[in-house]
């Protein structure tokens, strides 16, 4: 069954033009790398929680929203695979922390077996 990693981060509403150019690039990084797909959500519907949530999670700041992403590797080998590649892939290697879109140490992931799938 497929292995899925998922991504939660903060995004400033104003960089949502550079927020997309860069999931683009990245969206092309993973493919050259592996991925069999990649998604990429932003917020429409979720509202702070009473004990957690999405804005919770990343301890989103007024002008934010949350995105969302995942992608699809056949097993867990595989997207350890992938991963090797994709740090040594232009994008990656080239990639500044300080010039981007987002705010890094509010994001979280991880990898997920599939558990079922129809």
């Amino acid at each position: 069954m497929a292995y899925v990693d998922v991504m939660v981060l903060p995004f400033k509403s104003t960089d949502l033009k550079a927020y997309k150019k860069l999931v683009r690039d990245s969206a092309k990084a993973w493919k050259r790398c592996g991925a069999l797909s990649y998604h990429e959500m932003v917020e429409e519907d979720v509202k702070p929680g009473k004990t957690t949530s999405f804005p919770q999670s990343v301890k989103l700041k007024a002008g934010e929203k949350v995105a969302c992403a995942y992608l699809i590797f056949k097993n867990k080998a595989h997207r350890n695979a992938a991963w090797k590649k994709f740090m040594k892939d232009p994008f990656a290697a080239n990639f500044n922390l300080k010039n981007a879109p987002f705010d890094m140490k509010r994001m979280f992931f991880g990898g997920f077996k599939t558990l079922i799938s129809f």
